[in-house]
């Protein structure tokens, strides 16, 4: 095993065990949680590549076209026909996916597993919850 694999597996069993024991409340500190990126959904493609290249002017980020979006480097998502939520979508990073998914559900976050998307070995590799807020889809993701 990669030292850095040995340091990662203890910090989750680290986070793991202030969650059970009730000694932190916070998935941040629990889950390593960060912004991955904020999604805005366009209209079209043209329109959505015109976003990603005013991201690219403010910010110098470069961009990458895939099938369903424009990514302003790994910062900012636009969708090119309207994707998730009903202004976008927020995805936040995790380091495990399966502990927050259950950290998440115990407060009342409900899972929409049609929106569930895997590796090829079957783990996760994001998911959404089913509640939009402030017209935002949230999804989680793997770190």
């Amino acid at each position: 095993m990669l030292a850095g694999a040995s340091f990662f597996s203890h910090v989750r069993v680290a986070h793991a065990d202030r969650w059970e024991n009730g000694m932190s409340e916070n998935p941040v500190e629990l889950f390593d949680m960060h912004i991955a990126h904020v999604g805005i959904n366009a209209e079209n493609p043209e329109q959505a590549k015109r976003i990603a290249e005013r991201f690219s002017v403010l910010m110098g980020l470069p961009v990458n076209e895939v099938p369903v979006s424009f990514f302003s480097d790994t910062l900012v998502e636009t969708m090119k026909q309207n994707g998730r939520g009903t202004h976008g979508h927020i995805g936040f990073a995790v380091n495990d996916i399966v502990a927050a998914e259950k950290w998440f559900s115990d407060r009342g976050f409900e899972i929409n597993e049609e929106s569930r998307a895997l590796y090829e070995d079957g783990s996760t590799k994001l998911v959404y919850f089913k509640e939009e807020i402030g017209g935002f889809a949230i999804h989680l993701c793997r770190e």
